[in-house]
């Protein structure tokens, strides 16, 4: 077996996947569901109900307000409770849908037969369409990061194509729940490859998945052994492997430049392996995104597991599911612990690339009080882009911005590598995310003028 990573950088956390062969369990309908209308990177979606409306499971209730945008539809049947604020998972007041649960009535123009549907029988669906149906279900990156699908499937004109990458790496400590729609509906994923690729215009297609997960590398194997445009790529284990850029590098070897330039500036295109499922609903069952696969974990957590889960749930239903939070100090996250958001409230609903809920007790939840830097160069050499942390931390906590700017601050994938590496227990991720985001603002303002 031919194992392949990335070739910069990169740490190993514990792996802390307790859940990963607990079967998928449906979670029961919320009371009442709240749809936060920024749920992907770009311009919030633009309500199209007021309250008193009737909407039934797949209704749209928030349409794209922008290119880079993406609709949100409803994953619930019921009447629009009110359109107003509420915290999500960035800790701040934002525009959210609420609507309160009546029954389980679904709009009629879902497919909801279990009859898997192939492109071969769908000689009609041309990429154009594709593209129309992926951008119409609301589809956006499902590991995390929210991007709208159908913009990566409409690459600049400087850039061309030549492959898709299904990033199935899943290299996150405690999250399984990728690993568990690999398993339970490895055809579905396939198909939406499939789609994914006629989108793109391209011939080849990989998917990536690490050696931790054996059973899928298996099961992906027999299920293309006749198939010579895609190739299953068995990876190291290794973190951040699932970083679209250290992706691609382990992949096809190459690697993507500085910010602005993306995967498909080196001829790949990235998709998360539950956003080629979900392609599959959208595209072949009329299904749009409003439920998705979700771990919900901990050690401390009484009866952790894996859901399908509707958007808009709040997560404390899920916690209850799970047998409450347990006794002492926790800190609640939306992801796993290196990269995932620590949360005000237990009522932050789930949303698109919401694929966990973890809860971390104990001395864990505690942070360690920052030392002295002792110059060690351990986050230079974790570093997975190649910066120098320290250095950059520096410069964002004494706002020399011309300095971080200089220093590729903006390359920072925000992957916590180093901030786990570092002896001194320094708060370099905290810093670097600061400084980064006021970075960027001022590019964005500069090139405004």
């Amino acid at each position: 077996m031919n194992i392949r990573t990335f070739r910069i950088g990169g740490i190993h956390p514990e792996e802390n996947k307790i859940t990963a062969e607990m079967p998928t369990q449906v979670a029961p309908l919320p009371k009442q569901a709240i749809f936060p209308l920024s749920q992907h990177i770009g311009a919030p979606a633009k309500p199209i109900v007021q309250k008193g409306d009737k909407v039934k499971v797949g209704t749209m209730i928030a349409e794209a307000n922008g290119f880079v945008s993406a609709p949100i539809h409803s994953s619930v049947s019921g009447t629009v409770f009110k359109v107003d604020t509420a915290v999500d998972a960035t800790g701040y007041r934002k525009p959210v849908i609420v609507i309160n649960v009546e029954g389980d009535e679904w709009e009629e123009t879902i497919d909801r037969s279990e009859k898997l549907e192939t492109l071969a029988e769908h000689p009609e669906l041309t990429p154009e369409e594709i593209v129309e149906r992926i951008k119409q279900g609301g589809i956006t990156g499902m590991g995390g990061a929210g991007f709208p699908t159908f913009i990566k499937l409409c690459p600049p004109p400087t850039a061309k194509a030549e492959c898709v990458i299904i990033n199935a790496v899943e290299c996150e400590p405690y999250i399984t729940s990728d690993y568990r729609l690999m398993m339970e509906h490895a055809d579905e994923i396939l198909v939406g490859l499939d789609l994914l690729m006629k989108a793109a215009k391209v011939d080849k297609g990989y998917i990536g998945i690490e050696t931790n997960k054996p059973k899928a590398i298996e099961l992906f194997e027999q299920k293309t052994a006749n198939d010579s445009r895609i190739e299953i790529v068995p990876l190291a284990q290794r973190y951040p492997q699932g970083g679209e850029k250290q992706l691609v590098d382990a992949v096809i070897r190459r690697q993507v430049p500085a910010p602005p330039a993306i995967p498909v500036n080196v001829g790949a295109i990235v998709q998360n392996v539950g956003t080629a499922y979900a392609v599959y609903e959208a595209v072949m069952k009329r299904k749009p995104l409003f439920e998705r696969y979700t771990t919900v974990t901990g050690k401390k957590l009484a009866n952790p597991g894996n859901y399908l889960v509707r958007m808009g749930t709040p997560m404390s239903e899920l916690i209850e599911l799970c047998g409450g939070m347990p006794e002492g100090d926790n800190k609640l996250l939306a992801g796993g612990p290196m990269m995932g958001k620590a949360l005000p409230s237990v009522d932050v609903p789930v949303f698109k690339g919401n694929n966990s809920i973890t809860i971390i007790s104990g001395d864990e939840a505690r942070r360690k009080e920052a030392q002295p830097c002792i110059r060690c160069a351990k986050c230079v050499s974790a570093c997975p882009m190649g910066l120098e942390p320290f250095l950059l931390a520096t410069l964002s906590s004494k706002k020399m911005w011309d300095r971080a700017e200089a220093e590729d601050i903006v390359s920072c994938i925000e992957c916590g590598s180093c901030q786990f590496t570092c002896p001194s227990h320094r708060h370099l991720l905290d810093n670097i995310r600061n400084g980064k985001s006021t970075v960027m603002g001022i590019i964005r303002s500069r090139n405004a003028k």
